[in-house]
C-alpha cells in the first residue's frame, strides 16, 4: 500500500521522465475497467462520486476543467465560414465607426523581407543537415514506445480497481473511522444465526484485499522491472556512498580531535581571561555604581553642612551633579525616585536663601561706619554669593543693591545733621522736630561745615560703592570671558576634531565636601584634558584595569555630562581666586547686559547722592537763605559744590546734572542778586556824584597795579601799608595819569569783582559778561545823562556845568575804555569757542564810549565857539591895540587851558586848541568879511595883525601848546 503512494504506475506528462512526446486520448486507448462485486455495501467503490471530496491523483488527472477551453479572438474575428462581417454584432455596442480600414503602415516599424532571414538561414542550415543525420543513424523507438504505452495502460486499468482510500496520503489504520471503512465490523456479527453468511462474506472480503494486494504488487514488480537497471544502480551507489560517508565521518572525527587538543592549549585559556576580565570590568562597574549611589545618597546632608557655612556654590555645583548623575547614571533607581524633586525644592530654597543673603551682605556693606577705609566687605563671600547668583540666572540682584543705596544714602543725611545739631546749643531739639526746620536754623558756617560733612560721607560712600560693583562686575566679566574662551576653543576642535570622535568624555565628578566622585572612587586616573580623552577614548575595551578601585577604560566610567565640566581660576581685582565652572548657561548677550546694567548702577549711586544733596540744598534755600550769601561765601559753597561733583565724576566716570542744575540756578540768582546790588550801588553813586576829581587811595592804586600786573583779583587788604602811604592826586595806569571821580574807582573795583566771581564760579561766566556789559551801558548812559545832559544839576545840585566837569568826565570814560580790552580778553579765555559771539557787547560798549567821549570833546569846542561868535560879533578894527574883545577871548582861553591842562593828557589838549582855534580863525574871518577888512597893508590891516599876534602869543605863552601850529594867514580872503 504504501509503496503504491510513493510510486505511480500513471507516468505524467509534465515529467522528465515520461516515455511519452504527447498525450493521447484515454477513452480510445482503455475499456472500461469492470470492478468486483459489491460485497461491502459502505464500502468505497471506483466510482468517484462515491469517494470523499478531497482531489485524487489517480482519478482527477483526466477531468476536463475550465482550463482545457482556449479561445482565439483573432480566429473568432476572422471566421473563414462568414461571407461578410456581420457588422452589426460590433457596431451596437461599439459604435457604427468600428468598421474596416486600412491600417498605414508604420514608420517606426521597418519592412521584413526575405533578406532579413539569409544569415538566420546560413547559420541554421549545417545543424539541420547534422540532426538529419543522426535521425537517420538511430533507430525509430515507436514499436518499444507502443508496448510499453500497452503495457503501462493495462497497469493503470488494473491500478484502479483499488478503492482510493488506499491512495490516500494520510492513510493509517490507526485512525478509527479509517479502520472502520477498510474493515466493517458490521459484517462479522455472529448473532441471529446469520454466522454462515458472515463467515461468507469475512472471506469475501480477504479475498477482495488479496486480490488488491496482488494488483499492487504486481505494479511494483512492473514498476521495478522498468527501473531495474537504476535500481540496481542506486544500491551500487549506496555502498559507494556508505564508504564515502564512513571515510568522511573518520576524517571528522580526526579533525574534532584536534580541533579539541588546539581548544584546550590555545583558546581554553584566554576565552577564560577574556570571560575573567568582562566579569572583573562589569564588578568593578556595579562597585563603582554602588559607591556612586552611597555618594549620591550623602547629597543632602552634605548640601546642608555647605549651607550651613554659606557655600551656595558648592551647595548648587553638588546639586546639579547630583540631578546630572540621577538622570544619566542611576535613572531607574527606585530608592532615589524622590531625590529629584527634593534636589529641585533644595534648589529652589538655596536661590531664596541667596537673595536674603545678598539683601543683608548689602546692608551690611553699605552701613557699616563711613571712614576714610574702603576697602571691600567679605570679598570672598560676596563672589561666592555672585557666582551662585548667576548659577541660578538671578540677573536681578543688583536691584537689591541699588534699593539698599537709596535707603543708605537717606541715612547719611539723616545722621550727619543729627551728629551737626547735637553739637549746636542754641537748637533744642525737643522743640524743633523736623529735621528740615534744624537745619533753616542754622548759620552758614555751621551748615556749611555740615555740607561738607555730608559731601565727604558721600564720596566714602561712592567709594565703596565702586569698589563693590568693580568685583561684582569683575565676576561677571571673567564669567563672560570664560565663555568666549570655551566656545573659541570648541570651534578650534570642531576644525580639527577626528570623524569617529562619538565618545562622550568620561569625567562625571561629584563635589563632596571639596573632593571629585573620581577621588571617592579611588583616585581614578581620569583624563584631565581633551588630549588624554582621546587617547582614552582608543583604548581598547578589553584591557587590564590598573587596580582593583580604579577605572581606566570608557565603558567603567559615568557617561553624565557633568564629566564634561573644566574648572579654570581666575582672580578677581581684590585677590580673591574663583573657580569658574562651565556649567553656567548664560549667554554673552545677557552676561553683557548684566555688565553694563551693574556699570549704569555705578551712575545711578552718583545720582542718588546728587539728588540727596540737592534736596538738602533745597531745603536750606527757602526762605532765600542762599540768595542773601555774600560773595565770598557763594563762592565758598560754589567751590565746595563743584569739588564734590568733581570727584563724583572722577570715582563713577560720568557727569550727574542734579546738582549741577542746582548749583546753576542758584549761581543765577546770585548773579542777579550780586548784579542788582552793584548796579544799585552804582547808580546811587552816580546820583551823588559832583564830578570833582578826587583823590586815590593806596588800595586803589594796588588794585590798578595788580592789574597792570596780569592779575585781575581783589588784592587782600593790607592796613599796615595802607595807613602809611598817602592818598594821591592821579591814578597811575601804566604810566598814565589818570583825573578821576570817586564813583570811577568804585566802578573798576565793581568790575574786578565781576572778573574774580567768573574766576571763583565759571558755571556764570555768560551771565556774568551779560550784566557786566549792562553795567558799564549804564554808567555811559547815566554819566552821559548827568554830565552832557546837565542832569547833575536837579540831581545833585550844581550850579553849573564846567569845562571842568566835562573835561573829567572824558577822563573817566577814557580810563574806563582801557579797561574794556582786559576785561574782554578775561572773559575770552573762559568761553567757550561757540560763545565768542558774546564778545561783542564789548565792541558796541567801546564804540559807545568813544563816542561819548568825542561828545565832550565837541562839547568843550562849542563853549568856546559860542563864545567866539558872541565876541567877535562885536570886534571892530580900532585903537586901542590889543583891543577889548581880544584881551578877552585870550583870558577866556587862559581859562579852559586852566580847566582843562591837569585832566587832559597834553596831546589831548592840543588837539582840543587846535579844534578851538579853527572855531575863532572861522568866526575872524567872517567878522573881518564884514568889516571888508583886506590884507592889503593899509592901517586896519595893521591893527588886525596887532590883535592877531596878541592872540598868537597869547595862545602859545600857554603850557604845552608853545609849538603849537596856529596858520593865522586863514583868516584873510585869498585873492582871486
Amino acid at each position: 500500500m504504501a509503496s503504491s503512494h510513493s510510486s505511480s504506475p500513471v507516468p505524467q506528462s509534465n515529467s522528465s521522465d515520461a516515455f511519452f512526446k504527447k498525450e493521447m486520448d484515454v477513452a480510445k486507448r482503455f475499456r472500461p475497467v469492470q470492478s468486483l462485486p459489491d460485497v461491502c455495501p459502505k464500502e468505497p467503490t471506483g466510482d468517484p462520486s462515491n469517494l470523499c471530496d478531497s482531489p485524487s491523483l489517480v482519478a482527477d488527472q483526466h477531468r476536463w476543467t475550465i482550463y482545457h477551453s482556449k479561445v482565439n479572438l483573432p480566429a473568432a474575428l476572422n471566421d473563414p465560414r462568414l461571407a461578410k462581417r456581420e457588422s452589426d454584432f460590433f457596431t451596437k455596442t461599439w459604435g457604427v465607426d468600428f468598421v474596416d480600414t486600412e491600417v498605414t503602415p508604420s514608420f517606426y516599424l521597418p519592412q521584413i523581407t526575405k533578406e532579413h532571414f539569409a544569415l538566420y538561414q546560413q547559420e541554421i542550415t549545417p545543424r539541420e543537415k547534422v540532426h538529419e543525420r543522426c535521425r537517420n543513424i538511430c533507430p525509430p523507438k515507436d514499436t518499444f514506445d507502443r508496448t510499453l504505452l500497452h503495457t503501462h495502460d493495462k497497469s493503470r486499468t488494473d491500478l484502479e480497481q483499488v478503492p482510493k482510500i488506499f491512495m490516500k496520503p494520510d492513510f493509517a489504520l490507526e485512525d478509527s473511522l479509517t479502520f472502520n471503512a477498510v474493515l466493517p465490523w458490521s459484517h462479522f456479527s455472529t448473532a441471529g444465526g446469520k454466522g454462515n453468511r458472515d463467515a461468507a462474506s469475512s472471506k469475501l472480503l480477504q479475498e477482495k484485499l488479496s486480490h488488491y494486494l496482488d494488483i499492487v504488487e504486481v505494479n511494483i514488480a512492473h514498476q521495478i522491472s522498468l527501473r531495474s537497471e537504476a535500481f540496481f544502480h542506486a544500491m551500487t551507489s549506496q555502498h559507494e556512498l556508505q564508504d564515502y560517508l564512513r571515510k568522511t565521518s573518520q576524517a571528522v572525527k580526526l579533525l574534532r580531535e584536534k580541533i579539541s587538543k588546539i581548544d584546550k592549549v590555545m583558546c581554553e585559556g584566554s576565552l577564560r581571561v577574556l570571560r575573567l576580565s568582562l566579569t572583573r570590568n562589569n564588578c568593578i562597574k556595579a562597585y563603582n555604581k554602588l559607591k556612586l549611589m552611597a555618594t549620591v545618597h550623602q547629597t543632602q546632608p552634605t548640601v546642608q553642612l555647605l549651607l550651613s557655612t554659606s557655600e551656595f556654590v558648592g551647595a548648587l555645583d553638588l546639586i546639579a551633579t547630583t540631578q546630572e548623575v540621577l538622570q544619566q547614571e542611576l535613572q531607574g533607581i527606585h530608592s532615589f525616585r524622590h531625590l529629584g524633586s527634593q534636589l529641585c525644592e533644595l534648589e529652589k530654597l538655596i536661590d531664596k536663601m541667596m537673595i536674603a543673603e545678598f539683601s543683608t551682605y548689602a546692608r551690611n556693606d553699605l552701613n557699616r561706619p563711613l571712614e576714610d577705609d574702603c576697602q571691600i566687605l567679605e570679598e570672598e563671600r560676596l563672589v561666592s554669593l555672585v557666582f551662585g547668583l548667576l548659577k541660578q540666572r538671578n540677573l536681578n540682584f543688583y536691584e537689591i543693591y541699588g534699593d539698599e543705596m537709596i535707603i543708605t544714602a537717606k541715612n547719611i543725611i539723616k545722621q550727619c545733621v543729627v551728629n551737626t545739631v547735637s553739637q549746636i546749643e542754641e537748637i533744642d531739639t525737643e522743640v524743633v522736630v523736623k529735621l528740615a526746620d534744624q537745619i533753616r536754623m542754622m548759620n552758614f558756617p555751621q551748615w556749611f561745615d555740615l555740607l561738607k560733612d555730608i559731601f565727604s560721607k558721600f564720596t566714602i560712600f561712592l567709594k565703596r560703592i565702586k569698589a563693590t560693583l568693580n568685583t561684582i562686575r569683575s565676576v561677571v566679566l571673567l564669567v563672560l570671558d570664560k565663555n568666549q574662551r570655551t566656545r573659541d576653543l570648541e570651534d578650534t576642535l570642531q576644525k580639527h576634531s577626528v570623524k569617529d570622535s562619538t565618545a562622550d568624555t568620561e569625567v562625571a565628578y561629584l563635589t563632596h565636601e571639596g573632593m571629585f566622585i573620581s577621588d571617592a572612587f579611588g583616585e581614578a586616573d581620569l583624563p584631565p584634558v581633551a588630549a588624554d580623552t582621546t587617547s582614552q577614548r582608543n583604548t581598547s575595551p578589553n584591557s587590564e584595569p590598573c587596580s582593583s578601585d580604579s577605572v581606566s577604560e570608557p565603558e567603567c566610567t559615568t557617561d553624565s555630562s557633568s564629566s564634561k565640566e573644566q574648572t579654570s581660576s581666575s582672580v578677581t581685582p581684590g585677590g580673591v581666586e574663583m573657580m569658574i565652572s562651565d556649567d553656567m548657561k548664560l549667554t554673552e548677550l545677557e552676561l553683557g547686559r548684566l555688565a553694563n546694567n551693574i556699570q549704569e548702577l555705578l551712575y545711578n549711586a552718583s545720582d542718588i547722592c546728587h539728588d540727596r544733596s540737592v534736596k538738602f540744598l533745597m531745603a536750606r534755600a527757602k526762605g532765600g537763605f542762599l540768595e542773601k550769601l555774600n560773595s565770598n561765601e557763594f563762592v565758598a559753597l560754589s567751590r565746595l559744590m563743584e569739588g564734590f561733583i568733581l570727584d563724583t565724576e572722577q570715582i563713577c566716570g560720568r557727569k550727574s546734572m542734579s546738582l549741577r542744575g542746582a548749583l546753576q540756578s542758584q549761581a543765577n540768582k546770585f548773579v542777579n542778586r550780586f548784579h542788582e546790588e552793584r548796579k544799585t550801588k552804582l547808580s546811587l553813586l552816580l546820583d551823588n556824584e559832583r564830578w570833582k576829581q578826587a583823590e586815590v587811595p593806596a588800595e586803589f592804586q594796588d588794585l590798578v597795579d595788580s592789574v597792570s600786573d596780569g592779575r585781575i583779583s581783589l588784592p587782600e587788604k593790607k592796613t599796615t601799608a595802607t595807613e602809611e602811604r598817602k592818598p594821591t592826586e592821579f591814578l597811575i595806569v601804566e604810566g598814565q595819569k589818570y583825573a578821576t571821580v570817586g564813583t570811577v574807582l568804585l566802578l573798576i573795583r565793581i568790575i574786578l569783582e565781576y572778573c574774580q566771581c567768573v574766576d571763583n564760579i565759571p558755571s556764570i561766566t555768560t551771565d556774568m559778561l551779560t550784566r557786566l556789559s549792562d553795567l558799564l551801558k549804564y554808567f555811559n548812559s547815566r554819566s552821559c545823562q548827568l554830565v552832557l545832559g546837565a542832569g547833575a544839576l536837579q540831581v545833585v545840585g550844581l550850579k553849573t556845568i564846567t569845562t571842568k566837569n566835562l573835561a573829567l568826565s572824558s577822563r573817566c570814560l577814557q580810563l574806563i575804555v582801557h579797561y574794556i580790552p582786559i576785561i574782554r580778553a578775561h572773559f575770552e579765555a573762559r568761553l567757550q569757542p561757540k560763545q565768542f559771539s558774546m564778545l561783542r557787547h564789548f565792541d558796541h560798549i567801546t564804540k559807545d564810549y568813544h563816542d561819548h567821549i568825542a561828545e565832550i570833546s565837541a562839547k568843550l569846542v562849542a563853549i568856546m565857539d559860542s563864545l567866539f561868535d558872541k565876541l567877535l560879533s562885536k570886534y571892530e578894527v580900532k585903537a586901542p591895540v590889543p583891543s577889548a574883545c581880544f584881551r578877552n577871548i585870550c583870558k577866556q582861553m587862559a581859562k579852559m587851558h586852566e580847566a582843562i591842562y591837569d585832566l587832559l593828557p597834553e596831546e589831548q589838549t592840543q588837539m582840543l586848541f587846535l579844534r578851538i582855534n579853527a572855531s575863532y580863525k572861522l568866526h575872524l574871518k567872517r567878522q573881518l568879511a564884514h568889516l571888508n577888512v583886506v590884507n592889503d597893508g593899509g592901517p586896519q590891516n595893521g591893527l588886525v595883525t596887532s590883535d592877531v599876534a596878541f592872540y598868537t602869543g597869547n595862545l602859545q605863552a600857554l603850557k604845552g601848546l608853545n609849538n603849537l601850529d596856529l596858520n593865522m594867514a586863514e583868516i584873510w580872503e585869498q585873492k582871486r
